[in-house]
């Protein structure tokens, strides 16, 4: 049945391709979030950890990120190396250990319950490079991968909205309560991901369009790096700080809605989420009609620009008194996913094929990510740690400003060195005969 859909879609009619991939791929991603993001709508009020030097939430929010980051070191080689064939067996495979971490979250004793997020966070960061594997590569990647990209943004705040729900309807503890939460969302999970993996492989179109995409080994990956190391740095920098910042609003929502007066709202989390991910899906679906790669490049590089103008911007409306705190919460979440997404999706899909460079984006993700996730440790500690006094509001208010003005600058610099890079590679093809296209089947 497999081969039959897969040869039905690929002759299909040019909407119904990408139609089932990011329909299939959003359903596997979003169904992800509710075996990693249930545990932080529990608020663990007044209980710490260590002898009470770090709060109790903290410490299940770094433990559980710290696993999430050595997986994304793990898949910089993995993800990169993954042959087609393998992916479903690996998203199963990360599925079903994270819902076991989660079993033992809700039955292990005091301290040991740190050690179950940490191993539910383990297997999941490689699930994203999974799926881009799906998708890049296309001509339509911009759309795959804004789509696909629209589930975390939606799904963090409606399965932390469920987890809430759960608890208040059926009585479960903040412990059991992400356990059942993977459960009533694994059969969709399945379903999806195994549909997925029908997807036909690009075609001879999409590879001479955005170059062949095929696994990177070790000496790859390291001339990769070579080539660009100066913008990629850059990017890295700007990625360390990205994430933590969208971490940090990420699950400590809770508490800074509750400051901004706020507190207990049902659904707004879902609200303000699903706006966010609309003003993202907006800004990213545009590109895929840029059929110009260096074009696409500088526009991609824009709008992580934009992004990082929109959180200062915004910060300072909100002290002005010019927007309410949910207003505020909405423009600072569509300002940091304007800047976060692109890195794991369109960004690197145009740098590949702007350049002109064999291999996958999703090395280059991967590498931004893992750098990336541990930033978002690095905050989670400074702020406990060293900003004690600080209301979380305030910290973050803080940290608005300077991911605005760093970040900004950060890119602008980094542009520059992708953009001569594409332009050494258009001039170096106009004097070198066109390679013969080439693609690994499934």
């Amino acid at each position: 049945m497999r081969e039959r859909i897969s040869k039905a879609l690929a002759a299909s009619p040019s909407v119904l391709l990408p139609l089932w991939a990011i329909t299939m791929a959003f359903t596997t991603y979003f169904c992800m979030y509710a075996f990693r993001k249930p545990f932080s709508a529990g608020s663990y009020e007044g209980l710490t950890a260590f002898g009470g030097v770090l709060e109790l939430k903290t410490t299940f929010v770094i433990a559980q990120i710290i696993g999430y980051t050595l997986s994304k070191y793990a898949g910089i080689k993995i993800c990169a190396e993954i042959k087609h064939s393998q992916r479903l067996t690996y998203l199963f495979g990360a599925i079903l250990f994270a819902q076991t971490a989660l079993l033992l979250f809700a039955v292990l004793p005091g301290n040991l319950k740190i050690f179950a997020i940490f191993l539910n966070g383990l297997p999941l960061g490689m699930v994203w490079g999974f799926l881009v594997s799906y998708l890049e590569g296309r001509r339509t990647s911009e759309m795959l991968l804004a789509g696909l990209s629209c589930s975390y943004i939606i799904a963090s705040g409606m399965v932390k909205d469920a987890g809430l729900w759960i608890m208040s309807t059926f009585e479960i503890t903040e412990y059991w309560m992400p356990f059942v939460t993977g459960l009533a969302f694994l059969p969709v999970f399945a379903v999806s991901a195994l549909l997925l993996n029908w997807t036909p492989p690009a075609n001879e179109q999409d590879i001479a369009e955005r170059v062949q995409r095929k696994p990177m080994m070790g000496k790859d990956r390291i001339e990769f790096f070579r080539k660009f190391a100066v913008g990629l740095t850059l990017l890295i920098v700007v990625y360390f700080g990205l994430t933590a910042y969208r971490d940090f609003r990420d699950n400590y929502g809770v508490e800074i809605f509750a400051e901004l007066g706020y507190g207990g709202k049902p659904g707004i989390f879902t609200y303000s989420e699903l706006l966010v991910a609309a003003g993202v899906l907006a800004c990213l679906v545009p590109i895929a009609f840029v059929k110009n790669n260096r074009l696409a490049l500088k526009v991609v590089f824009g709008l992580l620009l934009a992004g990082c103008t929109l959180i200062g911007v915004s910060t300072a409306a909100l002290q002005a008194g010019m927007i309410s705190g949910v207003n505020w919460m909405i423009l600072i979440g569509l300002g940091a996913y304007m800047a976060y997404v692109p890195y794991g999706s369109v960004l690197f899909d145009r740098v590949v094929a702007a350049t002109r460079t064999a291999g996958t984006a999703v090395f280059a993700i991967y590498l931004t990510d893992a750098v990336g996730y541990t930033g978002s440790t690095f905050l989670q500690l400074y702020k406990d740690l060293v900003e004690t006094e600080a209301t979380r509001l305030a910290f973050f208010i803080n940290y608005s400003y300077f991911m605005a003005i760093a970040g900004g600058l950060l890119l602008f610099i980094s542009y520059w060195d992708f953009a001569l890079a594409a332009k050494r590679a258009d001039a170096q093809a106009a004097i070198e005969p066109p390679l013969e296209p080439a693609y690994e089947t499934q």
